[in-house]
């Protein structure tokens, strides 16, 4: 049996007992991890195709290590500009392997976060309509001042790109003060939900490089990225 799964933002051919390099996870070593985005799942000569997914399915894996890529070199450079950047890249990695391949018997997990929400949602008390009174030609109102809901810029801090900023301010984290207040956990689940591409990011220094941007302490958080590979340590 064989499945093709949806693992931190890229699909992988699997089998049982196959060992995978995959985008960096925020599970733990040693520590078991279910995957629910299957596409599809061969057994012999019966394909089941999912339209993407296919429900029920799941794929139980377990991490075996934590790891980081062969170097690459990126190199840019702009004619007639006297521009050039070299920068050097290693990949956060996870080494897994695939324990087990179910085609039936799993929930997804938003699926049943919409069943409790719609159970928990009350009721809304519809009012009978009042008489109209008449109305008085009302003065215009003068519009209140707009007030400045600009957010600060999250790219600042190292492993936030515009992706990830996009999703923690629509999650209502859009200032260094409030993401240095959230945990790494709270983080990585808002990424997490806003897209599985952003799965793989570590959030694990995110706080204190935000407590060092709100401080303005500017020397302090550059000396501090420098020591980090893309906001890890």
């Amino acid at each position: 049996m064989y499945a093709i799964v949806e693992i931190a933002g890229q699909q992988f051919k699997v089998a049982k007992d196959q060992k995978v390099f995959v985008n960096r996870l925020a599970t733990e070593e040693g520590k078991k991890v279910d995957f629910d985005n299957v596409l599809l799942i061969g057994d012999g000569d019966n394909v089941t195709v999912g339209a993407p997914a296919i429900d029920g399915a799941l794929v139980g894996a377990k991490v075996l290590r934590h790891l980081k890529g062969d170097k690459v070199i990126v190199f840019k450079k702009k004619r007639r500009k006297g521009y050039r950047v070299k920068n050097g890249h290693r990949q956060a990695l996870s080494e897994i392997v695939i324990e087990s391949i179910a085609s039936s018997g799993a929930k997804k997990k938003s699926s049943a976060k919409k069943e409790e929400t719609k159970k928990a949602a009350p009721k809304k008390e519809t009012k009978a309509a009042a008489p109209k009174a008449e109305t008085k030609k009302a003065e215009p109102k003068k519009a209140a001042p707009k007030k400045s809901t600009k957010a600060d810029d999250l790219k600042k801090i190292e492993g936030v790109g515009p992706k990830a900023m996009e999703a923690m301010v629509n999650a209502g984290i859009d200032t260094f003060a409030k993401v240095a207040k959230a945990k790494p956990e709270k983080l990585t689940e808002i990424l997490t939900e806003a897209s599985s591409r952003l799965a793989h990011l570590v959030t694990d220094t995110w706080p204190q490089q935000a407590q060092l941007a709100a401080d303005g302490k500017w020397d302090e958080l550059e000396k501090l990225q420098d020591e980090l590979d893309g906001g890890r340590k």
